[in-house]
């Protein structure tokens, strides 16, 4: 089980260096469209600025949290794209200071649950730690696209551990996502990280594999890349293969993703 403590550290500092990237942008640079289709900057800060309002109300009043997603489950299609551009009609500074409030109290509020707690989410309950890396995983994927936009070239950290977790753990997900059969067996993923060492996941004997560096891998799984445009990502077996086609580490229904080169496809 992860250290909610180490999670909620490493959200935190993901948080600033997208915080950096948008702090000292003109209003017109928040104009600037993203690969996300329909979205510009504002857009991408106002949906992590909403669903860590969603994070908070789950940590801090599940009733009112369940209420919530109730209204929201009746447009399950559109809900996140209307709830971003509700937040994106915020001038650039309030929005950005909604943002820094809004993850504060998020921070705190994770910090004295207990640690085994179940809060409720979209998709099944999740544990302090596992909101946590969730809320690091949209933080970095929508990070992405701010960095897409701007052109800006990313360093890779050990933070991507978390990213890449999720995206091995939703793989049943991402099968049932598009009324697949997840397969019987685990699979081998071998993911080279920014220090060279090799993270591991799943059986070595597994005869289904995906190998890759984990910034590749990370940006398949959030479908911020298209694989043609991934060539570190390889499979060995027709699962593992079938996979990488689909694999996706958010909740909801499945995404389009990207177009090869980086076009975009979906938000």
């Amino acid at each position: 089980m992860s250290d909610p403590g180490a999670v909620l550290a490493d959200l935190r500092a993901e948080s600033e260096e997208l915080d950096a990237l948008v702090a000292g942008l003109p209003a017109e640079r928040w104009a600037v469209p993203t690969p996300a289709e329909g979205w510009t900057v504002t857009h991408q800060i106002a949906h992590l600025a909403w669903t860590d309002r969603q994070a908070l109300l789950s940590a801090t009043d599940p009733d009112g949290f369940a209420r919530a997603a109730q209204e929201a489950f009746a447009a399950p299609l559109t809900f996140v794209g209307e709830a971003a551009e509700a937040g994106a009609r915020t001038p650039p500074a309030g929005l950005l200071a909604q943002w820094r409030a809004g993850r504060e109290e998020l921070q705190r509020a994770l910090a004295e649950r207990p640690s085994g707690e179940k809060l409720p989410w979209y998709g099944p309950p999740m544990s302090v730690a596992s909101m946590a890396t969730g809320r690091l995983m949209e933080t970095w994927a929508h990070g992405q696209d701010v960095a897409d936009a701007l052109g800006v070239t990313r360093t890779p950290t050990a933070r991507l551990r978390h990213v890449a977790r999720i995206g091995v753990r939703a793989r049943n997900f991402s099968f049932a996502a598009h009324q697949l059969t997840p397969p019987a067996e685990e699979f081998r993923v071998e993911l080279r990280a920014p220090d060279g060492t090799v993270w591991e996941y799943g059986p070595a004997a597994a005869g289904q594999r995906v190998t890759g560096e984990v910034l590749e891998f990370c940006l398949l799984v959030t479908q911020r890349a298209h694989r043609a445009d991934l060539p570190s990502v390889r499979a060995e077996g027709a699962d593992a293969e079938r996979w990488l086609e689909i694999a996706q580490a958010f909740a909801g229904p499945p995404g389009k993703g990207r177009a090869p080169s980086g076009k975009a496809a979906t938000s």
